[in-house]
């Protein structure tokens, strides 16, 4: 698959490098060229530095991983209030966060539906923004669980293409419903955060389901 990143920071460069792995081929390019150049060089033939509006017409799916406060100016330079994106599956991995405070609200109640509403005629889909880029990297150690990456979206042809993607990464997919599900998926990452900051590990403030009990 020719996956598209708008996006050259950490989340970007490690998604690249893990799907090149799987051998995808990855198209990279944000507000920065400089930076989808350096990991494009960094990762070798199976990634290629393009400009947003190539990387959104020329990829079978797009990820959106940029900062939030970028999110409209790389979504303008794809060109998506243009069509770029129609009918193509986009996958809305940004958190709209001010790291001092938590999560922002954004203006459309969710950062994904604000994606979907730039992004005219796209398949947009909710995932992995929950875990950071570089923990894809690594093999899910032994005797642990897969992590499960909970997503939402309204078209099942897109949440496929990202559940697809996503067991590439070495993670198990789980929808929990339509994008009108966004907001509460987004709030776990401010959850997250909040318990990162206060020292806490997050895992640890999940209770253990036992499936095994009918």
């Amino acid at each position: 698959m020719r996956i598209g990143i708008l996006g050259t920071g950490v989340m970007a460069s490690a998604l690249a490098e893990a799907w090149t792995r799987r051998g995808h081929h990855v198209l990279v390019g944000g507000r920065s060229q400089d930076k989808a150049r350096a990991i494009a060089e960094r990762l070798g033939d199976g990634v290629e530095a393009v400009g947003p509006a190539q990387v959104a017409r020329a990829s079978d799916a797009v990820v959106v991983a940029v900062a939030w406060a970028g999110i409209d100016q790389v979504l303008a330079l794809a060109e998506a209030d243009e069509g770029s994106l129609a009918g193509k599956a986009v996958i809305d991995c940004t958190n709209a966060v001010d790291h001092a405070s938590g999560l922002l609200k954004p203006p459309t109640g969710s950062a994904v539906q604000h994606v979907a509403e730039r992004a005219v005629g796209s398949r947009v889909v909710k995932a992995l923004h929950l875990f950071a880029g570089t923990s894809w990297l690594a093999p899910t150690p032994t005797g642990q669980p897969k992590r499960t990456v909970a997503m939402c979206g309204d078209d099942d042809v897109a949440l496929d293409i990202a559940a697809e993607l996503i067991r590439d990464l070495g993670g198990v997919p789980a929808v929990i419903g339509g994008l009108e599900h966004a907001r509460q998926l987004e709030d776990v990452a401010g959850f997250v955060m909040r318990l990162v900051a206060a020292g806490h590990n997050p895992v640890t403030a999940v209770p253990v389901v036992d499936q095994s009990q009918d």
